[in-house]
């Protein structure tokens, strides 16, 4: 009896080296990012910025600048924030004009996603018979170590103080990790997943208009490089999930090369969602082009099996905080001088669409 029992126990070790259980996460759901504080000057009664996402560059911004441009340096993810970036053959001054995204409110009644909202993108293709593309990329990098905070209706962010509570979990994470939900037990994010090993699958919601352009997901590691997963072509009418399987994930941990990583000083391994490339191909129409995305996901093999420390190592050598500092301070450079760029020339406008005292 003893060598049919230890068979049976060595099947049962075989198997569980076998089977790997990858995480879920969505990596950024746009339903989040709808515009709920902070008044349009101009625009009386439309708000402008997103409450959870909300980024203040002015803290580390020159002495050069006066409080009113500082004030120009905070922005959020706010849908209507994103960027859209023409190939250089393809951007003219028209076209880019042309290209810009909107918040998309689906309807109530709607058979998926009711009640949401989406990130609607218009891109105006050239007419002419060559490739192009596009890419749709955040107002700034998503912070991967920015600290949970209250923000007021101004758009004041006050860190809030580590507190533990009932809640672990949750309270660890940083603001752009967004929340933790036991009973799925799926993280919905702003941007940013922790703790992420090998990606096992991508998956992006996205309502087609039956135009053969290509979509592909641009994801950034904690070393800042970039990676283009290709999800599919948008030749289809309606929601649709489109899906990459990683080619090179290998389930049998047997099969696996096993090593181990450096943890603290280095950054505990992340990916950042980079924004979205649309590509056209020659033969395929041009000018304007719309497509409305819900959310990303991913299913991932965790970097470390505990990431919670006995020791907090930042709060001793506050090594990575200074390479966020540093970050943000290129970042304001970079951004806070074209936002407030932005904001002067949209001050110098003329709002007035007729001369005083035309008649019909």
């Amino acid at each position: 009896m003893r060598r049919p029992l230890a068979l049976i126990v060595a099947a049962l070790l075989i198997a569980n080296a076998s089977v790997v259980f990858a995480d879920e996460a969505v990596l950024i759901d746009f339903s989040l990012l709808g515009v709920d504080i902070i008044e349009d000057p101009i625009q009386k009664g439309t708000m402008t910025q997103n409450r959870a996402t909300m980024m203040d560059f002015s803290t580390v911004a020159g002495a050069s600048y006066t409080e009113e441009q500082k004030k120009q340096m905070a922005i959020s993810l706010a849908i209507e924030n994103w960027d859209v970036i023409l190939a250089s053959s393809s951007r003219t001054g028209a076209r880019q004009s042309l290209s810009y995204t909107r918040e998309a409110q689906i309807a109530q009644d709607a058979k998926q996603f009711p009640g949401a909202k989406a990130l609607g993108v218009r891109i105006n293709f050239p007419l002419e018979a060559f490739n192009s593309w596009a890419r749709i990329v955040p107002p700034f990098d998503v912070p991967a170590f920015e600290p949970k905070a209250d923000i007021d209706d101004a758009g004041v962010i006050v860190p809030k103080a580590d507190a533990q509570g009932s809640d672990p979990v949750n309270a660890r994470l940083s603001r752009f990790e967004g929340s933790y939900n036991a009973e799925s037990k799926i993280t919905t994010a702003l941007g940013v997943v922790k703790n992420v090993g090998v990606i096992k699958s991508l998956a992006i919601n996205v309502k087609g208009l039956n135009f053969p352009h290509g979509l592909s997901v641009i994801l950034k590691d904690n070393d800042g490089a970039e990676h283009v997963m290709f999800m599919g072509y948008l030749n289809f009418d309606g929601w649709r999930e489109l899906r990459w399987d990683n080619p090179q994930y290998i389930t049998d941990v047997r099969n696996r090369e096993l090593r181990i990583d450096p943890l603290y000083p280095r950054s505990t391994p992340f990916v950042k969602f980079g924004g979205l490339i649309v590509s056209r191909d020659a033969g395929a129409i041009g000018g304007d082009f719309i497509v409305y995305v819900k959310d990303v996901k991913i299913l991932y093999d965790k970097a470390v099996l505990e990431p919670v420390r006995d020791i907090d190592d930042e709060a001793i050598w506050g090594i990575v905080g200074q390479k966020e500092d540093d970050r943000k301070r290129m970042e304001s450079q970079r951004f806070g001088s074209s936002q407030v760029m932005r904001y002067i020339e949209r001050m110098k406008q003329e709002t007035k669409t007729e001369f005083t005292g035309t008649t019909e």
